[in-house]
């Protein structure tokens, strides 16, 4: 029980440094968490949080305050699931937190990163966005398959899908960033 007890001290202590960090830094604590301005703007503003928990909270009533454009500008944050080369470029700024997301796409054969591919083109040029899922925990194959079934659905669904899983992606950096022990983002 004592190292989680050295865990949540940690946390405790990362979490007050938030609240005390200069006000650009703790904005770009909040981008590697979710790229929307205004959540990170109004996550900053929030300051202070008494804990972990609260913090989570104020993250979802924020997110669930954002317009579309904000909405978009999170998705666009992200990489395509399964195109590894956008996997290992782009954003290199969320990679401390959004490395092992998609993993299981990493070690995928090339057949599924192929589909996974063609299947996201194609949902990105009927939707105008990307593809969001919470691939934590997800194999290749069934984040192509949520991939497959949700290409039938119209763009304000998919909207309001991807809003969702982007809500749950950033909730897992957000304990991510604040509950690690120091060194190991």
């Amino acid at each position: 029980m004592e190292k989680g007890a050295s865990v949540d001290i940690a946390a405790i202590k990362k979490l007050e440094a938030f609240n005390q960090t200069e006000e650009l830094e703790a904005i770009a604590q909040m981008e590697s968490c979710c790229t929307a301005m205004s959540w990170c703007r109004g996550m900053v503003e929030g300051r202070p949080y008494a804990s972990i928990d609260e913090l989570v909270k104020a993250a979802d009533e924020i997110w669930a305050t954002m317009q579309e454009a904000d909405i978009l500008e999170a998705f666009s944050g992200h990489p395509k699931i399964g195109d590894v080369n956008s996997l290992r470029a782009k954003y290199a700024h969320t990679a401390g937190l959004a490395g092992a997301e998609q993993g299981a796409v990493k070690q995928a054969p090339e057949d599924v990163l192929q589909a996974l591919k063609s299947a996201n083109d194609q949902y990105e040029a009927q939707n105008g966005f990307i593809f969001i899922v919470c691939a934590t925990g997800k194999s290749a194959e069934e984040m192509l398959e949520i991939l497959r079934a949700r290409l039938i659905n119209d763009r304000d669904t998919e909207l309001k899908i991807g809003a969702g899983e982007q809500s749950k992606i950033t909730e897992i950096r957000l304990r991510k960033l604040f509950e690690q022990p120091s060194g190991e983002q």
